[in-house]
């Protein structure tokens, strides 16, 4: 959900949109699933295991009350999508490590309401078996059988559901809003069932770095003369890439800043990083964490549809060139704030195709505040006094840029 303020509750924005569209915008399309358990007691899933090999896999979680769930197939790659109720996940996550028809696994939350795991399959699969068994002990097991099938089986499987898998569309319609305002959109990256980068010393997920760095952040700027600021998402919820785009839309944001901590190969690269759009990448890179974060989506099992060709409008682009240019101030601003103050990688204004920067009339930049992989960067990211350093140099660059768009009549 959107947060707004200085760093205003949620009540206040929830207010200014309308609690249901703000419920809306979080919700994922679960058609089938039926009424799914209250979330003020989500179901706890205490134990899993997974066995079998590239013709027939096993997977079973346990459970301590029975669980009402629905199942989706979603192509390019194939996954097998299974929606639950609100869930805590209570065992390791190696007990559920990928194996037999499946490459990747991932589970966890996707709103206050709803929890979802995704099986990412190596071949085309089809599950044989999907059902709730009760235990001796009072226990209850969903219990999944995969197993191999023809991609025209695959396809059928896919085309003979009625679900879209990507969020609810959200409200447009907004309450007035004080347009004197100079409001800043900060995305914390990832979220839910899309932990992000993993620490390598702390095994501290991304999502939790950049939640607790953009309240920060938000409640810097919220308390800086005429600067409001709203957040995308205040708890570990999963938002696809477009609902943080719309989000700050609907917010009539004035700049949109996206929160990361990303991993690389390369273990002793550090310093933060400062991403704009571009449909090139300036190096490999750049091209590499644009197409790892554009995944986001993609780990959720969202089933996107496709997207409608551009309009031909010549507004529409010099809007996009105008944005495009604000966009490359805003970053400069923010790498001249850092110079001598934080650890900056070589070059570190980047660009790539990053889908959370395109939106066309709202300056955006990717902020990567170091790298998990590091571990003295991960030393960093998890330090509080480091993080009120960095958001102060950050509120001085949206100040001297807020002056600069003022000035320009902005």
């Amino acid at each position: 959900m959107v947060t707004r303020g200085r760093i205003a509750a949620p009540k206040r924005l929830i207010a200014r949109i309308g609690r249901g569209a703000v419920f809306g915008i979080l919700s994922v399309a679960l058609l089938g699933v039926g009424g799914l358990q209250a979330a003020d007691k989500p179901l706890l899933a205490f134990a899993a295991r997974i066995a079998g090999d590239d013709a027939r896999t096993r997977i079973v979680i346990d459970f301590d009350e029975k669980p009402e769930f629905s199942v989706h197939y979603v192509a390019a790659p194939e996954r097998v999508v299974v929606d639950l109720p609100a869930t805590a996940f209570g065992f390791p996550d190696e007990d559920l490590a990928a194996r037999g028809l499946f490459n990747d696994i991932r589970f966890g939350a996707m709103d206050e309401t709803s929890a979802r795991l995704v099986l990412t399959a190596k071949r085309p699969v089809q599950l044989s078996l999907a059902e709730v068994q009760e235990g001796e002990n009072g226990e209850f097991r969903l219990v999944l059988d995969a197993e191999m099938a023809t991609a025209e089986a695959f396809q059928k499987l896919v085309q003979g559901q009625e679900w879209e898998g990507s969020a609810a569309a959200a409200d447009e319609s907004l309450a007035a809003v004080d347009d004197d305002a100079f409001v800043v959109a900060i995305d914390a990256g990832h979220g839910g069932i899309d932990t992000g980068a993993i620490g390598t010393t702390t095994q501290t997920p991304e999502k939790s770095i950049t939640l607790s760095f953009a309240k920060l952040l938000a409640e810097e700027l919220g308390g800086e003369a005429g600067i409001d600021a709203v957040l995308t998402r205040d708890d570990d919820v999963f938002l696809s890439l477009s609902e943080r785009v719309t989000l700050a839309r609907q917010a009539k944001a004035d700049l949109f800043i996206s929160l990361h901590a990303d991993t690389l190969s390369q273990k002793d690269i550090r310093g933060a990083t400062v991403y704009t759009l571009s449909d090139r990448a300036s190096d490999r890179m750049a091209e590499n964490l644009a197409a790892r974060e554009n995944l986001s989506d993609q780990i959720a099992g969202i089933r996107l549809k496709d997207e409608p060709p551009e309009v031909a409008d010549i507004l529409l682009d010099l809007t996009r060139r105008e944005t495009q240019a604000f966009s490359v101030t805003l970053a400069q601003n923010v790498l001249s704030s850092f110079e001598g103050q934080v650890g900056l990688i070589n070059n570190a204004h980047r660009h790539a195709g990053f889908q959370v920067l395109r939106a066309p009339d709202i300056p955006s930049v990717l902020l990567e505040l170091g790298f998990l992989s590091n571990a003295d960067d991960e030393k960093l990211l998890l330090d509080e006094a480091w993080r009120k350093k960095v958001s102060r140099l950050l509120v001085d660059a949206v100040g001297r840029y807020k002056n600069m768009a003022v000035a320009n009549g902005g």
